[in-house]
């Protein structure tokens, strides 16, 4: 597959266009299309969630209902980085379009499915679909904006996943509840046609920056199955089977064997589907790094601390949701703070090094004293979802930034899939360390009132496992420092006049 190359961006027409052509009301029309993409695709990795038991009683069947979420998470996670690639051979809009349709498809797959095997065959291919729109999102707003002004962009960007997050889990149970779960697929069919339309429309605009590809089909496929069968050892591991089970074991080496096997086509494939010289940036290799372990440690709180109020607060599975909220929302206005503050600092790292030592700081109270009062572990998860949501746009605007423009969709899209295995292989760690101290293992996600009354009879230092859990948590969060720490503060490429004003002498940011 190639493109003719261009040094020049194109509109669909054939008349040259560039970042500054697009008026202010074009980069408010394409942000609303990406902003209802962006919260479609964030709600439907929580809004299945809290109806799973209603879906197993509908189909008889609870043996399998894991993998409802399972199947959306491996074909999401192992896609983005392909998405990242054709978007930069055929387009971002072309590819959008291309997702969302996927998207809304698997939608009304899940929502006729006859039965369990039909929903998690449809959930695949909505994570197909909805796997495009993260990286896709990012790498548009690229396209459009500035890196300096791009970090606030990433920020409201940010505000989607804060309301999936919170609504998410509360929509689901109610349409499950009171009417019928095939709604909570239902919803996306009408919204994602209008994200659809805004696309489709809006994104006309946008400028292009083609060049001639070639799309590496072994280099994609060595890739895709050796991540599939990681993820499948880390979510079934100690759950379903093992840890030290054959069928672990086997994944395990076989996914170890492919990888390595993968590094070495890249070295020979004439074009890889991941390029050497991207791969090999120090501040890709870094800002990977840094927003992989903060995802890893924010998203393994996020699963374990509902089971924490529970069984160390005796709190009320409604109430352990509400107290979860401080972690999720404060992320917002951390990526806020971030974000602005790299339009006029030349050391714009500064930001995300002092949210990584709040959050940092936080945990360690809570390893510290795990069974303090309910408010303080209230205000210690404020400031580290605070803490966290600094991180993320510095390392993601920091990485687009230091490639060049025809590679930023390739290394958005590894970006994002480097942070899911990291994200998953951080739940995975945290849970062993849980289900190891309190001596049981539940399936995850199922049995949770079960597990509170085992641990309870059984008369187990709840706080002192959670104090091993946190202790988890803050040494993924110190691996987030140290890579902003090593990563390479490369002068933000933007306007001009805001050049000027920052760093009047300093260079541009070296391409790829």
């Amino acid at each position: 597959m190639a493109v003719t190359k261009s040094t020049q961006d194109q509109h669909p027409s054939g008349t040259t266009a560039s970042r500054e052509s697009l008026s202010k009301a074009d980069v408010r029309n394409i942000f609303y299309g990406l902003t209802l993409a962006m919260f479609l695709s964030a709600v439907n990795q929580t809004i299945v969630a809290t109806a799973l038991p209603t879906i197993g009683r509908n189909f008889g069947e609870f043996e399998s209902l894991s993998w409802v979420i399972i199947s959306y998470l491996l074909s999401s996670t192992v896609v983005s980085p392909l998405y990242g690639k054709l978007s930069d051979i055929h387009g971002r809009r072309s590819m959008m379009l291309i997702a969302l349709s996927l998207f809304i498809a698997g939608s009304v797959g899940c929502a006729v499915a006859p039965n369990m095997l039909s929903l998690i065959l449809s959930r695949a291919l909505q994570g197909v679909g909805g796997g495009g729109i993260v990286p896709l999102t990012q790498t548009t707003i690229a396209d459009m904006v500035a890196p300096r002004d791009r970090g606030r962009y990433q920020a409201y960007i940010g505000t989607s996943w804060i309301t999936a997050g919170v609504a998410g889990p509360a929509l689901g149970g109610l349409l499950a509840e009171h009417l019928h779960w095939s709604l909570i697929f239902w919803l996306n069919v009408p919204f994602g046609f209008l994200a659809l339309i805004l696309t489709y429309r809006a994104m006309r605009r946008l400028p292009r920056h083609e060049r001639r590809h070639q799309l590496d089909i072994v280099g994609a496929a060595l890739m895709i199955i050796a991540a599939v069968l990681l993820l499948v050892a880390l979510t079934s591991g100690g759950t379903r089977v093992p840890w030290t089970s054959p069928t672990i074991l086997l994944l395990a080496s076989t996914s170890i064997g492919l990888t390595m096997a993968f590094i070495w086509w890249l070295t020979r494939a004439p074009e890889p589907f991941l390029p050497l010289n991207v791969l090999r940036n120090p501040v890709m290799f870094a800002g990977t790094a840094g927003t992989s372990c903060t995802m890893g440690a924010v998203l393994g709180l996020t699963v374990y601390l509902p089971l924490y109020f529970q069984v160390v607060h005796r709190l009320s599975a409604s109430d352990s949701g509400f107290a979860l909220i401080p972690i999720v929302v404060m992320t917002t206005p951390g990526s806020l703070l971030s974000g602005r503050s790299m339009m006029y600092l030349r050391r714009y790292k500064s930001s995300a090094i002092m949210g990584a030592v709040i959050a940092m700081a936080s945990v360690s109270s809570l390893v510290l004293w795990p069974t303090m009062p309910l408010y303080g572990v209230i205000i210690a998860l404020t400031f580290i979802g605070f803490g966290a949501g600094t991180v993320y746009p510095v390392c993601t605007v920091s990485i687009q930034n230091a490639v060049a423009v025809h590679h930023v969709g390739t290394a958005t899209g590894a970006m994002n899939f480097f942070r899911a295995l990291a994200s998953t292989l951080a739940v995975a760690v945290m849970g062993a360390i849980l289900l190891a101290g309190l001596g049981v293992a539940p399936e995850r996600g199922i049995g949770v009132e079960f597990l509170v009354q085992a641990v309870g009879a059984a008369g187990v230092d709840t706080a002192h496992v959670f104090r091993l859990v946190f202790a988890a948590a803050d040494i993924f969060l110190a691996l987030a420092l140290v890579a902003v720490l090593l990563m390479e503060e490369r002068p933000l490429r933007g306007s001009a006049s805001a050049a000027a004003a920052v760093a009047p002498r300093a260079p541009p940011a070296p391409a790829e």
